[in-house]
């Protein structure tokens, strides 16, 4: 592992690598509540860790003797002369500068740009850190939550309650090691913060009793009372059966697991579920180091959503653990597209035959040992006991982030042993997000930077161009209308047709995806190109050869409707262009950039936002997510007569 240079920056104290307490937290403690540090107390030996404290509250690595004194409030002459000493201790280094005499800097500051360094922010459970190694980031993974990965400021990781409820440790005194392993020191306060929720979530779980039914368990009494029976009522159990158990209602056990978790108790499922019949399935296919670990996390929970951007082999994860599920496996998907594209490809990374994979949707009903259903017609009461009748081994739910959905939820009433979700963005608008993780199973996952950095999926080149309006009459239409309609207008912007046209000219060669939310403006643009328009409207076998011909490089240009979000697979495009779209969700812009994420370089997303409207806001706050994934985003403003000397 990499040696740490380690910052609590809510203690201001800095320590090396040690399991042991950080000396010196109660001086520091005072320093951030407004006491004086014993810099500010006129002590004799200033140390290195008070100049941290100066350079961390003025937000700058090299300090004036005049930052250094406002910092600390103590007189300009005392804190010359207490950098001075800390130089002549060879912990400071001295520049002489235009703007003034001299400024200061660690010692060590240049054997951090090849250093990582840790920062804690405990208070707010915010872990800043700078060049961390890939053993590094793979521990924090285990706990932490990546909130920031553009490398600007460092990497920003959020320990969250979820994260600690889904720690793939057996006990807290793993997870502790984890932590300190990953921060370089003890964190007194963080773990104990940590410890709380590890205890809370080992606080209820649900059982099967020897009769058969659902019992839920509690620790203690205590918790059964104040917790669960305040929160649960006759629609989710019977009857208490013992001071720390309830009998459950058939069906209800959802229900209870996703009202706990918003009460902050998450439950443990030990249910003897059945696993199904047994299948044998070997995977024809070597797995990526951290598509491994996602199997391996997902073996030891049973359950858990697979987060990872698009093209990092999320699929064949999934099949992945199919193999160690070894049993007959369900798999829920939003479109019959994507229901067709599963079935080859387990076809071609299993060893299972044709004869053993089928289709259950509009165009065939077909049950067998792996079975590819969509949501919908999983949901339907005609078709559901087909599926409830079947024990299944394990059941995939994949674009995951429907499944709150009151129509897709349906689904997640199917028992089985094992629960297994996909998404490249769980995120919702109607932040419902939480369920996902009660209805499925926890978040597992790579961050994305480690993908882009490993060169396992190529980082986008994303700019945001500001076009202006292609004509006075939609402009005037724009600037009279009101609500939502505002946006429409601005969406359609007949100047994105140019603005296309020249993004086009400009790559020559590149395989294209033009994504629209409207049809009217797909229909514009695909006459405008002379290209096909793929949309929901499309029939079904229409859509297969054009999404065929486009793989097979016979063609280098699709327009795309909605229906291009999620279910179909691109995995060659070399450029996208959002026509329109972006204002939606923050998961559509995830779907739409991602396009490009493959493992092949020159990935190109051009976003097009008509200029002065409502539409720039919401690019810009749609995409901010993916800033903080890692991915760069730019931002271009278009001449009214574009000309190629912009670019």
């Amino acid at each position: 592992m990499t040696d740490h240079s380690s910052i609590d920056a809510d203690d201001g104290t800095e320590s090396e690598v040690t399991d042991e307490p950080s000396r010196g937290s109660d001086a520091s403690d005072r320093a951030v509540d407004g006491e004086p540090t014993d810099l500010e107390a006129g002590s004799e030996e200033p140390t290195i860790a008070e100049f941290h404290d100066a350079s961390q509250r003025e937000g700058a690595p090299v300090l004036t003797a005049a930052a250094v004194a406002r910092a600390l409030e103590i007189p300009h002459e005392e804190a010359s002369d207490r950098l001075e000493t800390l130089a002549d201790r060879g912990d400071l280094e001295r520049l002489s500068v235009s703007t003034d005499p001299v400024v200061w800097y660690p010692s060590e500051l240049e054997d951090l740009t090849d250093r990582e360094r840790v920062v804690v922010f405990p208070k707010r459970r915010e872990i800043i850190v700078d060049r961390p190694d890939q053993f590094t980031r793979a521990q924090l993974s285990q706990f932490a939550h990546l909130a920031d990965g553009n490398g600007e400021q460092g990497y920003r990781y959020v320990v969250r309650p979820e994260d600690v409820w889904s720690t793939p440790h057996d006990s807290f005194e793993e997870l502790a090691r984890t932590m300190r392993q990953a921060l370089g020191q003890r964190n007194e306060d963080l773990e104990d913060w940590v410890e709380s929720h590890w205890d809370r979530a080992h606080q209820f779980r649900l059982a099967t009793h020897e009769d058969g039914y659902t019992v839920l368990e509690a620790q203690t009494p205590e918790i059964m009372g104040n917790v669960a029976r305040q929160k649960l009522d006759e629609e989710h159990v019977h009857a208490p059966i013992s001071e720390t158990e309830d009998w459950v209602r058939e069906g209800a056990e959802a229900a209870i697991k996703r009202i706990l978790y918003e009460a902050g108790y998450p439950v443990q499922d030990h249910r003897d579920l059945e696993s199904g019949e047994e299948l044998e399935i070997d995977l024809e296919v070597s797995l990526r180091d951290y598509q491994r670990e996602w199997v391996d996390r997902f073996a030891e929970a049973g359950e858990g959503v697979f987060v990872g951007p698009p093209g990092s082999g999320k699929t064949v994860a999934a099949m992945g653990a199919m193999t160690h599920v070894g049993g007959e496996t369900l798999v829920l998907v939003p479109s019959r597209d994507l229901a067709r594209q599963w079935a080859e490809t387990i076809e071609e990374y299993t060893s299972l035959e044709p004869h053993q994979i089928g289709q259950y949707h509009g165009g065939q009903k077909n049950v067998r040992p792996v079975t590819i259903a969509t949501y919908q017609i999983a949901g339907m009461d005609r078709h559901r006991s087909l599926f409830d009748d079947r024990e299944w081994g394990l059941v995939v739910f994949d674009e995951c982030q429907h499944v709150p959905s009151d129509i897709y939820r349906r689904s997640t009433h199917l028992q089985s042993r094992h629960r297994l979700g996909l998404s490249a963005s769980p995120i919702r608008e109607d932040d419902r997000q939480k369920e996902i993780f009660t209805l499925v199973g926890p978040p597992i996952g790579t961050d994305w930077e480690a993908l882009f950095d490993a060169g396992f999926v190529a980082e986008p080149e994303l700019e945001i161009r500001y076009v202006p309006w292609g004509d006075d009459e939609q402009g005037n239409a724009y600037g009279s209308a009101e609500g939502r309609e505002k946006y429409r207008i601005a969406a359609q912007n007949r100047g994105k047709i140019d603005e296309v046209r020249y993004l086009l000219s400009s790559h020559p060669g590149a395989k294209s995806l033009v994504f629209v939310d409207y049809l009217e403006q797909g229909r514009e643009i695909a006459d405008a190109l002379d290209v096909p328009f793929l949309s929901g409207e499309t029939p079904h076998h229409e859509r297969r050869r054009l999404l065929e011909e486009f793989r097979r490089d016979e063609r280098d240009l699709l327009v795309i409707s909605r229906v291009g979000d999620e279910g179909i697979d691109l995995p060659t495009a070399d450029m996208a262009i959002v026509a329109s779209g972006l204002g939606g969700s923050r998961r559509q812009g995830t779907q739409r950039a991602g396009r490009t994420m493959r493992p092949a370089g020159g990935a190109l997303v051009y976003v097009l936002a008509t200029r002065g409207t409502r539409e720039e806001e919401f690019a810009r706050r749609q995409l901010q997510h993916l800033g903080r994934k890692g991915i760069t985003v730019r931002e271009q403003n278009v001449d009214s007569a574009e000309t190629n000397e912009e670019e």
